[in-house]
């Protein structure tokens, strides 16, 4: 049995690429946070409405969503939608399936802060002439954002890794350049290895600007 050596050279020639991945990581995370940031939300004050029709959809769709895996989500939409018509590219497929599995985390977490905020507080916006909406927008949900912030800044630290899955149906991104190098050099364990220093990296780095900005929010309040 050969002995293994590692090959520093592989390392060398496939960090560029690499990193361009990570890149596009970042990007994919980024914007399919934002998205499910903002369905999130909707959701979140969807399951506060008196309609129980609407709750129970509400509830429906978290539950589905946050008890199946992200992979067969991401499957049902790429390779099953094509069977009812809709056939979307693997970017957007992926995206959508990181977006909406993302969103019912974060509608539990928006759910939790908006029922955290005092009831005192809708009383005392509404005696001030707010309408139920004004309160919504200027009293409740930003109370609820600063609650819920320690809890979405996890969820997004989870969707940087989670985004790892999409390489399976072709979408471009860190985990996809790394089996494409892989591939090609066949030095699995260099590029994986570093591939998983490259994933450490982004998580920390992006810990510590969660944190320094949960920090700020605190002495802001």
């Amino acid at each position: 049995m050969a002995a293994f050596s590692f090959d520093w050279n592989a390392i060398r020639s496939g960090l560029p690429y690499l990193l361009q991945g990570a890149g596009l990581t970042v990007f994919i995370a980024g914007v399919a946070m934002l998205l499910a940031l903002g369905v999130g939300m909707a959701i979140a004050i969807l399951s506060q409405v008196p309609a129980r029709a609407v709750r129970g959809l509400v509830r429906a769709y978290v539950e589905v969503f946050r008890n199946t895996p992200l992979l067969i989500q991401i499957f049902i939409v790429y390779f099953g939608l094509p069977q009812l018509g809709l056939r979307l590219s693997p970017f957007l497929s992926g995206l959508s399936a990181l977006v909406l599995y993302t969103a019912a985390y974060n509608a539990e977490i928006f759910r939790a802060g908006l029922e955290a905020v005092p009831k005192g507080q809708h009383e005392a916006a509404r005696s001030t002439g707010l309408s139920a909406l004004q309160t919504l927008r200027h009293v409740i949900i930003p109370q609820a954002v600063r609650i819920s912030f320690p809890a979405l800044g996890n969820n997004l630290v989870s969707l940087v890794k989670n985004t790892s899955l999409v390489s399976v149906i072709g979408m471009v991104d860190l985990m996809f350049v790394a089996n494409d190098i892989s591939f090609n050099n066949f030095r699995t364990f260099e590029i994986y290895a570093t591939t998983a220093v490259l994933y450490v990296l982004l998580v920390l780095g992006l810990t510590r600007v969660l944190n320094a900005t949960e920090r700020r929010m605190l002495r802001l309040r």
